[in-house]
């Protein structure tokens, strides 16, 4: 049986960057699923066309596979451009960024450069890729962003987590920017989900621990107050509530989708 659609996003033109893997693949799936027409963007154009070829048969529906790399800003423009041309992009969601991060050890073996990079990407990228989708959602009046960050930075165990820290101020400071023409920004933080890209984090982690992979997603588990691992489907369905109209009154907000695993109390 085919899952259910649900079309409160028909007409609508999204752009989904890293949308040819994990979260961002689930997410580009589920925007189809609800109606829109969704441009994917990453570095390699194998991946972007394969997940293209693999949701458009399942679900019909459109999927453009643009090659953009968002450390380029003229990469993210000609993006923007090509967005552009299938409608009127009242959608983006920014999730290009090295699973994880590059720079997770102790200062003694960290890479300024690898650190830069990661900066580069995931928060001057989610910059680049909102400045040039800004001004055709004000010709509109209306849009909807929403930035994938991390739970590693609501935490000290990874000095790549202040990208995501980084992404949250940035999202609040834009929201106060974007509101008045009818443009929302939210931060959501992934938990454990399972993708392509989670076991190798798992087998990071134990070679670190000196415990089995195994052990390591059984930890994750045991301190998750649902006692499992998310789907990328279940992230993919909160973003695209936040990409909805539905959530209109909801702005600036940085907001956790890990099962609890965030054990602070944000006010």
């Amino acid at each position: 049986m085919s899952a259910p659609t649900f079309p409160d996003l028909a007409g609508q033109v999204a752009i989904v960057t890293g949308g040819g893997l994990g979260i961002g693949k689930a997410v580009t799936r589920a925007l189809v699923r609800r109606g829109a027409e969704v441009v994917i963007a990453a570095r390699r154009e194998a991946i972007l066309r394969s997940a293209a070829d693999e949701i458009t048969g399942e679900l019909g529906g459109k999927v453009v596979p643009v090659v953009a790399d968002t450390t380029d800003t003229g990469a993210v423009l000609a993006l923007a451009e090509a967005a552009a041309q299938v409608g009127p992009v009242s959608i983006l969601v920014n999730g290009a960024a090295a699973p994880a991060g590059l720079v997770r050890n102790d200062i003694a073996a960290a890479d300024p450069e690898a650190l830069l990079a990661d900066l580069d990407t995931k928060v001057i990228g989610y910059f680049r890729c909102i400045k040039a989708v800004a001004p055709l959602m004000r010709e509109g009046h209306y849009g909807r962003i929403v930035n994938i960050g991390g739970l590693t930075g609501r935490s000290s165990h990874a000095l790549s987590g202040m990208r995501n820290l980084a992404i949250v101020h940035m999202t609040k400071v834009l929201s106060d920017q974007l509101g008045p023409d009818g443009i929302t920004i939210n931060t959501l933080h992934p938990g454990v989900v399972e993708t392509e890209h989670i076991h190798e984090l798992y087998a990071k982690n134990a070679a670190v621990e000196g415990i089995t992979p195994e052990q390591v997603e059984q930890n994750f588990i045991n301190r998750t107050p649902i006692r499992r691992v998310l789907t990328a489907d279940e992230v993919a369905d909160a973003i695209c509530f936040f990409a909805s109209p539905g959530a209109g009154g909801i702005t600036g907000e940085s907001i956790g989708i890990d099962g609890g695993l965030t054990r602070g109390i944000y006010l």
